[in-house]
């Protein structure tokens, strides 16, 4: 199963290779079928890589109502105390999870609650693991008011390879736990902010999948 932003690509990605090794048939003389095979072979390693950026596999999703749970898969590569200057313009705990082009780029509401801020910003597209990141490179802001953790702000950041943020996230809207809320193409990393005082579930380098893994519990 694919996510729904990777149709056109895996559509025109497949012409163009079918193109390609229909050329390469008709023109390679048969004395170097060998290279009509390897470039078939290349052809299809490479569509296999573009078409597992875009999977979107079937998750069971248990709603964890006064829980935040994480909003993407990755491995964890931050938790620390940071002065957010963007919305909440306090000191948050942020927990940064990095994406490598191997996972799933769904991102996924941490939490339920009313979306009060969604924004996109220009930029960089330096490393996702470089500290300035989050501020500097291509990002989207989002801002969930919830009952339990007051106002939750998670960003999507682009990296060198990630070119295209996606974001469904609209002000004065519901969110629901869980579901897709955007989608990074080809990797990088997502931020959580939260109260400064938030106690978590995860540790640097542990793996989380989006939707699943328990970030924090109720304070």
């Amino acid at each position: 199963m694919f996510h729904k932003e990777g149709y056109k690509i895996l559509a025109s990605s497949l012409i163009g290779l079918i193109i390609i090794n229909l050329i390469s048939n008709f023109f390679i003389d048969q004395n170097q079928r060998w290279l009509v095979i390897l470039i078939f072979v290349s052809s299809f390693i490479m569509f296999a890589l573009i078409a597992q950026f875009f999977r979107n596999p079937r998750r069971k999703i248990e709603k964890h109502p006064n829980h935040i749970l994480a909003p993407v898969d990755g491995k964890v590569v931050a938790i620390e105390k940071v002065f957010e200057p963007e919305v909440l313009k306090k000191e948050c705990l942020q927990v940064s999870i990095f994406m490598s082009p191997l996972n799933v780029h769904v991102t996924r509401y941490p939490i339920g609650g009313k979306i009060i801020y969604s924004k996109y910003h220009p930029g960089k597209f330096l490393v996702a693991w470089h500290p300035k990141s989050s501020e500097e490179n291509e990002r989207t802001s989002v801002v969930l008011k919830t009952d339990e953790f007051g106002d939750v702000l998670y960003r999507q950041i682009a990296g060198a390879v990630a070119r295209r943020i996606v974001n469904y996230a609209t002000e004065g809207t519901t969110a629901k736990q869980g579901e897709d809320s955007g989608f990074i193409k080809f990797g990088s990393r997502v931020d959580l902010f939260l109260p400064k005082n938030t106690t978590v579930n995860v540790s640097i380098n542990e793996m989380v999948r989006g939707g699943e893994t328990i970030i924090s519990n109720p304070r």
